[in-house]
């Protein structure tokens, strides 16, 4: 998961995100930006976003995600949306 962070750094306007997805349709999608997105591609669920959270926070909430840890995750302060990448 550390060289998918990584990958961030490499410039790619067809692919801005890299993102982990759980097998309950949960998916983290992180932008070079710190913008971080949480939505369940699956069931439709409303995407929330965060801005500028720094790339060890991605680390630990993809590897919360990896072990099922969908409470844990959506505790934190989510804003409605996906945000916007420029603002983030």
């Amino acid at each position: 998961m550390r060289d998918l962070l990584a990958s961030l750094k490499i410039s790619d306007p067809e692919h801005p995100d890299v993102s982990v997805t759980h097998e309950s349709g949960w998916c983290l999608s992180a932008y070079p930006s710190g913008l971080l997105v949480w939505e369940n591609v699956e069931d439709g669920t409303q995407p929330k976003h965060m801005a500028a959270v720094p790339a060890d926070q991605v680390l630990r909430m993809w590897l919360a995600l990896a072990a099922g840890d969908i409470a844990w995750i959506s505790r934190f302060e989510w804003r409605d949306g996906y945000g916007s990448e420029s603002a983030a």
